[in-house]
């Protein structure tokens, strides 16, 4: 399985870390390696001293597909998840800064956590609510109707890159409000309200 991110999808948050928005999505890639999930805890890499989390809404993948056209896109999912795409900050503004690719800031191993997947019949996914507490006080707030690009979009685009095969996942991206964890802190992920993740920082 893969696990496709999008980056700078929320106008927000791309402001906040000083990027431009982009004018096609922007894709980068995590390995079945990093997921991270049944609640675990996350052990805080070695190889940072600046670790971040980014909260994002994550669709499964529920069909093979090549160069899926807009009008079945639909067709290409049907649950969603929380996510939290850690990111090691400081190495990945060091790679940045030398134009070189920075998938070891962000598909390192438990990189990528996950809560269980809910059913998409109760939801819209085009205003879909999510919030990541931290320490018990929200840290971020989102909703999917931000999205430079919704689900359909990046489905649409990432299939002419890559073949989507059952079981891949797509983050969507992170809205504004990302800041640093240290050991010892609580993440809790919330979709409409409902908790459905909690992760640990060892």
């Amino acid at each position: 399985m893969k696990i496709i991110c999008i980056g700078r999808n929320y106008a927000k948050h791309a402001k906040e870390l000083g990027n431009n928005i982009p004018l096609k999505p922007l894709i980068f890639m995590k390995p079945p390696t990093a997921l991270l999930i049944n609640n675990k805890p996350l052990y805080y890499p070695e190889f940072t001293k600046d670790l971040h989390f980014e909260a994002e809404i994550v669709f499964r993948i529920t069909k093979n597909g090549r160069h899926v056209q807009k009008e079945f896109a639909h067709k290409y999912y049907d649950q969603v998840a929380f996510g939290i795409d850690f990111t090691a900050r400081d190495l990945q503004s060091e790679l940045k800064d030398k134009g070189h690719p920075w998938e070891i800031a962000k598909g390192f191993d438990n990189s990528a956590a996950v809560s269980p997947f809910i059913n998409m019949s109760s939801l819209n996914e085009e205003e879909i609510s999510f919030t990541l507490k931290k320490n018990g006080e929200i840290a971020q707030n989102g909703n999917t109707k931000d999205l430079i690009f919704d689900i359909e979009t990046l489905i649409c685009y990432s299939s002419k890159f890559f073949k989507l095969q059952v079981g891949d996942y797509i983050f969507t991206g992170t809205p504004e409000g990302v800041g640093n964890v240290k050991i010892g802190d609580l993440l809790e992920g919330y979709i409409e309200d409902k908790k459905v993740l909690e992760c640990s920082i060892k």
